[in-house]
C-alpha cells in the first residue's frame, strides 16, 4: 500500500499572525479556504515549490478558549534551510525568540505565535561553530 504526506494542522488563535510567523520561515500562503457553516478557515502554507509540504492553519472564528486540551499531542514542524545561521538572526531581527540556539551549525528550535515547536535544520553538512550562536544558551522550551 502506498501512502502520500498531505499536511500538517495546527490551531491557531490569531491567523494573521500565524500567517507572518510562517512568512518568516519562508513560507507561502497556497490555498485559503473559509467555511461559513462551520465558521472556520483553513489557510494552507508551504515552501516555495514544495506544494507537496504543507501546514494546514486552522483558525475558529469564535475563539478557542485556548488550544485544545483533549490529550493529543503535537510533537514539531521541521524544515532544512540553507543557512541556519542567517535564518535564525532574520528572525531574531523580527522578534521571534531562538528557544534553542543553533549552537552546532546544525539544529535549532523557535515556537510559533500559538507555541507550536519548530525545529530548524542545516541542509547537507552543519556549518562552522559560529558566534554569538555557539555560546547562546537555550531560552524556555522547545
Amino acid at each position: 500500500m502506498n501512502i502520500k504526506y498531505l499536511h500538517t494542522m495546527v490551531r491557531v488563535l490569531d491567523l494573521e499572525k500565524s500567517i507572518a510567523f510562517y512568512k518568516l520561515l519562508g513560507l507561502e500562503e497556497t490555498r485559503r479556504n473559509d467555511f461559513e457553516a462551520g465558521r472556520f478557515t483553513l489557510v494552507f502554507m508551504s515552501p516555495p515549490g514544495q506544494n507537496n509540504a504543507h501546514v494546514e492553519l486552522t483558525y475558529n472564528w469564535d475563539g478557542d478558549d485556548g488550544l485544545p486540551s483533549d490529550g493529543r499531542h503535537f510533537g514539531h514542524l521541521a524544515y532544512a534551510v540553507r543557512d541556519i545561521y542567517a535564518m535564525c538572526q532574520h528572525l531574531m531581527d523580527n522578534g521571534v525568540t531562538i528557544n534553542r540556539p543553533p549552537r552546532d551549525g546544525r539544529m535549532a528550535f523557535v515556537r510559533s505565535p500559538d507555541n507550536i515547536s519548530i525545529e530548524l535544520l542545516q541542509m547537507d553538512d552543519p556549518l562552522p561553530k559560529a558566534e554569538p550562536w555557539a555560546s547562546m544558551e537555550n531560552t524556555g522550551h522547545w
